[in-house]
């Protein structure tokens, strides 16, 4: 129950009659006794529920996860009368059920990566993502299974592939989602470090399928964006983490940075640094369904100082080419221009223009904020020369969910 959107709506936490096989879990596990059925269905109490998510992680389908906004609840006796669950009549400008759920701190961090692009529809394909199943005060905990360098160790950048089990512990994420992270001890003033976020570089199945685990993409924080010396706390913690140290994390987060689920989807990816995280994350997805023949074209724009830079360097190098076209961009190489990840999308033009125009193209765009105005000019540049409006074409690939921006 959540009763703080607005003085007329509530959120009333309800379950997805159309997706339930009628397991028992979520009644089982429910301590304030607010869930109940009858002979064919199952409903949720509107009073006596009081939000904590228990019922959440065990329900196989996702049916649990499921709530709308509402003047007055609906009664027992109505949600077990109901085939499927009645629509969202909410007005559109109310509050986001998923934003509202969001953690002060987590709410900030993604109000600031999407500061450009702002809220964005999922893909019409994308599955059902859960959100908030751990919060700081319940986290999760997840083991470190693995921690090894992903940049040589004479690179400027210390970026690190770290592996997190969860054991029996259930946390679902898709590609594209995040996890928060608490780093142990106080800051300054006393108080408990504020959770951080990094992208899952895993596909939906884990690391290693069927082994409850993920990974994620970790850059240890040296420098300002001033280049000024600075300490991250959470970056410089994972980063020396050896195996079997416990993590407390929540999440996971994000409905809207997920990638298309229907066969023939393309994909367009500009990525650098940690941002790589997200697009292996959907790339692995697609290595590993190349026998279904599913996939359609993934065109990856990466961009890195040097090759010893570049996160995931050696295993891109073997990925099929008919899996995926990538263009490197380097701007440190010595005896070479310059050169970043705009250059190749303006390289690149017919292929790139020729995304921007296909309604089966999904745009994602994750990295360094610096980089993010260029990217958004070679866009805009290549668009014109096909022809395209750019503002227009923008406006509407983020309305359709096929422009995802994402910048630190």
């Amino acid at each position: 129950m959540d009763a703080t959107l607005s003085p007329l709506l509530k959120r009333q936490h309800l379950i997805d009659p159309d997706v339930c096989i009628r397991c028992n879990t979520c009644e089982e596990v429910c301590k304030p006794k607010a869930i109940s059925h009858d002979a064919r269905q199952y409903a949720i109490a509107f009073d006596a529920c009081n939000g904590c998510n228990d019922c959440i992680p065990p329900c196989p389908t996702g049916a649990i996860d499921s709530y709308r906004r509402v003047e007055t609840p609906y009664t027992i006796a109505e949600q077990l009368g109901w085939e499927s669950l009645p629509d969202d009549t909410a007005p559109p400008d109310a509050p986001s059920v998923r934003d509202t759920s969001l953690p002060e701190d987590v709410a900030r961090i993604v109000a600031e990566a999407t500061r450009t692009s702002g809220p964005v529809p999922p893909p019409w394909s994308a599955a059902h993502p859960y959100v908030g199943l751990y919060s700081a005060e319940k986290p999760a905990i997840a083991t470190v299974v693995g921690n090894h360098r992903l940049t040589d160790e004479d690179a400027e950048s210390d970026i690190r592939h770290i592996v997190l089990d969860f054991k029996s512990t259930a946390f679902p994420v898709l590609e594209g989602q995040s996890i928060g992270v608490l780093p142990p001890g106080t800051d300054a003033s006393g108080r408990p470090h504020h959770v951080r976020l990094y992208s899952v570089a895993s596909p939906r199945d884990g690391e290693r399928p069927r082994h409850n685990n993920l990974s994620i993409t970790v850059k240890r924080v040296t420098t300002d964006r001033d280049g000024k010396p600075v300490r991250g706390v959470a970056s410089n913690w994972l980063c020396d983490l050896e195996r079997g140290a416990e993590v407390r994390v929540t999440g996971p987060y994000g409905t809207s940075f997920l990638m298309p689920n229907h066969p023939g989807a393309k994909l367009l990816m500009v990525c650098t640094g940690t941002g790589a995280a997200p697009m292996r994350a959907m790339t692995e997805r697609r290595r590993r369904r190349l026998p279904l023949r599913e996939g359609g074209e993934i065109l990856l724009f990466f961009g890195a100082r040097r090759p010893g830079e570049l996160p995931y360097f050696g295993p891109l190098q073997k990925l099929p080419r008919e899996l995926v076209d990538v263009e490197l961009a380097f701007s440190r190489v010595p005896g070479k221009p310059k050169e970043y990840v705009q250059d190749r999308i303006r390289a690149r033009k017919d292929d790139v223009a020729r995304l921007l125009s296909d309604p089966d193209a999904f745009v994602y765009v994750c990295g360094l904020r610096k980089m993010e105005e260029g990217v958004l000019e070679a866009f805009a540049e290549v668009a014109e020369g096909a022809g395209l409006v750019w503002p227009e074409r923008l406006e509407r690939l983020r309305r359709e969910g096929r422009f995802h921006l994402e910048s630190y």
